[in-house]
């Protein structure tokens, strides 16, 4: 059993950064991989990020060269660091857990509660 719990979402304007924690307990959570995920009002959950139990990293489009996802296991806690942030990146982000890379969102066996970020113009 995995729980995750998510910190650091916020409100910062277009162009500034922000970074998201992931927070896990369990003694498996080094040996998952760790997908970031967002949903903004009126969308589907889409594919952000996924750091494997490697620490091999894999982004969507439209955050590459923006975003970086990285894991602490020493201290079981995953990040995203998100630089110059765009209005489009407004959405509700979560962290989960898989004990394989994956993109796709029902695969992911456990959830954090989500955080909100909001990039104001």
């Amino acid at each position: 059993q995995v729980q995750l719990v998510e910190s650091g979402g916020g409100e910062v304007q277009a162009g500034g950064s922000l970074r998201l924690s992931c927070a896990a307990s369990g003694r498996t959570f080094s040996s998952y991989a760790v997908g970031w995920f967002r949903q903004a009002p009126g969308k589907e959950r889409e594919f952000v990020a996924v750091v494997t139990s490697r620490a091999i990293t894999y982004y969507a489009d439209s955050v590459k060269g923006r975003f970086t996802a990285s894991r602490d296991s020493a201290i079981n806690t995953a990040y995203l660091q998100m630089n110059n942030l765009k209005p489009e990146d407004t959405a509700v982000y979560y962290c989960a857990a898989y004990p394989r890379i994956s993109y796709v969102s029902p695969d992911y066996d456990y959830w954090g509660q989500g955080t909100q970020v909001t990039v104001s113009s």
